[in-house]
């Protein structure tokens, strides 16, 4: 009977470790699976119950050293079963933002993770069966460590096979025309506009969604580009040094952008100045026949020395010395209206994109367009059918209600148009954010003077999670926001109860930023 019992309790601290160990790995992607992301979260918000897991902790050891063989173990496999149960019911009920993904990377790593924690919890559990479920209750976000670094050889080795294979495709394909996207933030709603535009006249292929990455390239050639294409439009992100020159290195666009430059992923670039050399590295890295693409609006483009001496283009809405100028932009609930100056002619363009960020992205659009053989005319024509873009001010009811969905466009510069383009809706206005992450030192202060551009842009606001709470509060605060007019919210499913309960379909909800479940609580 002993070695059934211990059998039985070995399978119990099994059975606790697993939804921590869910968790964990839900929480690795979510932070990229990037040690440094994931140690923040980890230090900032504990997943652990204190209370409980210290009574629990307490419980095993004293039965471990009282109740000693048999008994003790029943006893702890009982309590450890039945807290299991607890975390299991209690997985169930949650709303998450993003579910963990089971990618074929998370699928491996399930493995690693699940023969790494066999192996430490027998190693305790054969000590003494007490430390075995000690340990269930304090390694599962632990093992993450181990697992990730074991599994990081073979995850490269995929990632280089695959990459390879995408780089003979895009080596077989010398007719392609390709074309490099980048910016701290409208690069994904200019890839799409762009992509519009020129699949009048080309078959195109973009990146789809947000796949900026090597690795979503790499997807994206594999498993879509084909003989046929004309055209690949290809969004390239980056939060490191060094990564917008790879993926220029990979792709080796002739047509280079660059739509903003802000301080973005300061956490991980160190500095602006990174920033900014990075980002350039999509005009610097063209070949000599290539054409570049720039938003001389922003200062940190326009006073960017370039050394490359590739053909430029360069659009501007307040630096009237650009190539392609906009003017006389108009917008509220049904779009935008605007015109573009092209070598001294001024033509005019109406569509469904709404704000001054949408109007800068379309006149970016245009330029390469017209780079492309496209003409004035022919642009003024397809524009009006653009669509708007999945989650980067897009008009949309839901439930019967009216949304300005900017769910994706977490920067301080597009999150300020944001408010200037709900400003000029009707009915009462609302804002529900989590506020703006990602921005290094300077996080504080910008949550904070976005807080105080709320007033008079939005009736009522609606913050969801703790961790900008303090800055955007303390920003409406200084700002006179009124009190009553402000709720604070644990969860996106909480601010949509109180939505649905308060106010009505002729109102419109900005809904501005989606932070991932890591970030929210």
């Amino acid at each position: 009977m002993t070695t059934v019992i211990k059998i039985f309790g070995f399978l119990a601290v099994c059975a606790l470790s697993l939804i921590p160990a869910k968790k964990a790995l839900h929480m690795f992607q979510q932070n990229r699976y990037e040690f440094y992301r994931y140690t923040s979260w980890l230090f900032r918000k504990s997943n652990f119950r204190p209370s409980l897991t210290l009574i629990l902790i307490l419980f095993f050891l004293l039965v471990g050293n009282v109740l000693k063989g048999d008994l003790g173990i029943l006893l702890c496999s009982i309590a450890a079963l039945a807290y299991a149960w607890k975390l299991y019911q209690d997985e169930k009920k949650q709303d998450y933002v993003k579910p963990l993904v089971y990618t074929a990377r998370v699928k491996r790593q399930i493995v690693f993770l699940t023969v790494l924690s066999v192996l430490v919890y027998l190693l305790f559990y054969r000590l003494r069966p007490c430390l075995g479920f000690c340990a269930a209750l304090l390694l599962p976000y632990l093992l993450i460590y181990p697992m990730a670094a074991l599994t990081l050889p073979l995850e490269k080795a995929v990632r280089q096979h695959y990459e390879n294979e995408a780089r003979k495709i895009l080596k077989e394909s010398p007719q392609l025309k390709k074309i490099g996207i980048t910016g701290s933030f409208g690069k994904t709603s200019v890839k799409n506009i762009v992509g519009d535009l020129l699949n009048e006249h080309y078959y195109t292929l973009k990146t789809p969604a947000s796949y900026n990455t090597p690795m979503g390239i790499t997807r994206t050639v594999r498993e879509y580009l084909k003989p046929t294409h004309q055209v690949f439009v290809c969004e390239m992100g980056a939060d490191h040094v060094g990564e917008i020159s790879y993926l220029m290195d990979f792709v080796k666009p002739t047509y280079g952008m660059v739509t903003s430059i802000g301080p973005q992923h300061l956490n991980t670039f160190g500095s602006l100045e990174n920033i900014i050399k990075e980002k350039m590295q999509a005009i610097e890295k063209l070949p000599a026949d290539g054409v570049g693409i720039l938003n001389v609006d922003n200062p940190y483009i326009r006073d960017y020395p370039l050394e490359n001496k590739v053909r430029t283009v360069t659009v501007g809405i307040h630096n009237t010395d650009a190539d392609i100028v906009g003017k006389d932009i108009d917008y509220g609930e049904n779009g935008s209206t605007f015109k573009a100056v092209i070598k001294g002619k001024e033509y005019a363009y109406e569509t469904e994109l709404l704000g001054e960020n949408n109007v800068m992205n379309c006149l970016l659009a245009i330029a390469l367009a017209l780079e492309m053989g496209i003409t004035p005319e022919e642009t003024r024509k397809y524009l009006k059918e653009v669509r708007p873009i999945e989650h980067r001010l897009q008009k949309k009811i839901i439930n019967g209600y009216r949304f300005l969905d900017n769910a994706f466009n977490s920067n301080p510069v597009g999150c300020r148009q944001s408010l200037d383009v709900l400003e000029r809706m009707s009915g009462k206005r609302v804002i529900v954010t989590p506020g703006l992450i990602d921005l290094g030192g300077s996080e504080y202060q910008e949550n904070k003077a976005f807080g105080a551009y709320m007033k008079g842009k939005a009736d009522f606001v609606i913050l969801v999670g703790e961790l900008e709470k303090e800055a955007l509060l303390e920003g409406l605060k200084e700002s006179g926001y009124p009190e009553e007019q402000i709720l604070c919210v644990n969860s996106e499913k909480e601010a949509f109860g109180y939505i649905y309960t308060r106010f009505t379909p002729s109102d419109t909800i900005l809904l501005e930023n989606d932070l991932p479940d890591a970030f929210l609580k």
